[in-house]
């Protein structure tokens, strides 16, 4: 698989993030099965894992 630039990595961090926070917000004042909940969950780490998988994080030398 091809690297990602590092803006889209960003991005992605940020959406994993924010899915994981509303799933986590949502829960807390609507009953959500926990199909649901584990659900926006599992994607949220997903996001997250493929952002820093597949990001393109160089270090500055």
């Amino acid at each position: 698989m091809k690297k990602t630039t590092k803006r889209k990595s960003l991005i992605l961090l940020s959406v994993g993030l924010l899915v994981i926070a509303t799933a986590q917000i949502a829960a807390q004042y609507v009953t959500l099965s926990d199909l649901a909940k584990g659900s926006f969950i599992g994607i949220g780490i997903g996001l997250l894992l493929t952002a820093l998988l597949f990001g393109n994080f160089k270090t500055a030398q």
